[in-house]
């Protein structure tokens, strides 16, 4: 292994370029040259391909979003540009590949390998929903950052006795709207994973009521409705002042955490090793604070962990 490549794909996750610098300077300290691969898989068709230096991801570990910049790629879902790639990575002489994103850049991190080319994929994005791993970079710092909208917007809430429904992100996995509405102390959350009832979440809010409670805090994933479609079925069923907030694009921004730093420093740098270690086709993780790798070609074929045990603790919090 004498040189490798690096990219990010997908929607960006702070500590992407903890990653990154992670697979850059354990390259560099294992004397192997590290390519940056630009705008993920539309870079690597088009040969957007650059040898970076140690200084190359100088003061980038406090930073949000990729330095490599990420776009989506319709034609790299073909075997022709797959074949395109792999032909890019050639013309560079790159013998093993870092995928760094979520499950689309693992769809094209798991093309490649099946071409016969080596490549590791490294879990980040804010859903935390790829299989393998208990946390991917981001999740904690959009945690965060969800949480700290929380706790702004209950004060208004309070302030004006209404209920607020709180759109967060993530669409097959409420991984966000669960731990931050926990966190948060929301009085209802509703994710993808379980199904929900109208008639109960008006039946808290009364009783709220009745004991003198004067505002509410509902978080919804983007995954089952929009917060306004939400929104117009509660007032349907109950007759109580509501307002709706979208966090929108605001939770995938921003500093990451030490934890997402630390994470991502870790897997990138394993991500180098396995590669060193002639293990291409592997996708990295974290499990109880031991850094995993599993077969690529099989883990997005594995369910989605759902924490029922957080999801009913924080329904028997919320009385």
């Amino acid at each position: 292994m004498k040189k490798i490549g690096v990219l990010t794909s997908g929607g960006d996750a702070p500590g992407m370029n903890a990653a990154i610098r992670a697979v850059v300077r354990k390259a560099i300290f294992h004397g192997i040259e590290p390519y940056a691969i630009y705008q993920g898989f539309s870079g690597l068709i088009n040969g957007n391909i650059k040898k970076l230096a140690l200084g190359s991801v100088g003061d980038i570990i406090q930073r949000g979003g990729t330095i490599l910049r990420s776009a989506r790629c319709e034609e790299f879902k073909t075997k022709e540009g797959q074949l395109k790639g792999v032909e890019q990575l050639k013309k560079f002489d790159i013998d093993g590949l870092v995928v760094i994103g979520g499950d689309g850049s693992y769809r094209g991190a798991k093309a490649l390998t099946e071409l016969g080319f080596p490549c590791v994929g490294v879990p980040a994005t804010i859903d935390n929903d790829i299989p393998g791993t208990s946390h991917t970079i981001g999740f904690d710092t959009a945690l965060n950052t969800v949480l700290s909208a929380i706790d702004n917007i209950r004060d208004t809430a309070s302030s004006h006795e209404r209920t607020f429904i709180i759109e967060v992100m993530g669409r097959g996995a409420g991984d966000i709207a669960l731990f931050s509405g926990l966190a948060g102390g929301a009085e209802t959350i509703v994710i993808p994973e379980a199904d929900f009832d109208i008639a109960d979440i008006c039946d808290r809010l009364r009783k709220g009521q009745e004991r003198g409670k004067k505002h509410s805090i509902i978080i919804v994933a983007e995954g089952v409705m929009s917060g306004t479609e939400f929104a117009a079925k509660l007032k349907n069923a109950i007759n109580i002042e509501i307002r709706v907030s979208v966090l929108g694009h605001i939770q995938r921004g921003g500093t990451p955490t030490g934890f997402d730093r630390v994470l991502a420093s870790r897997l990138g740098a394993r991500a180098v090793e396995l590669l060193m270690e002639d293990k291409g086709g592997r996708a990295v993780g974290i499990d109880q604070d031991v850094i995993v790798d599993n077969d690529i070609l099989n883990i997005l074929d594995q369910p989605h962990s759902f924490h029922e045990d957080i999801y009913t603790l924080s329904k028997e919090l919320s009385i």
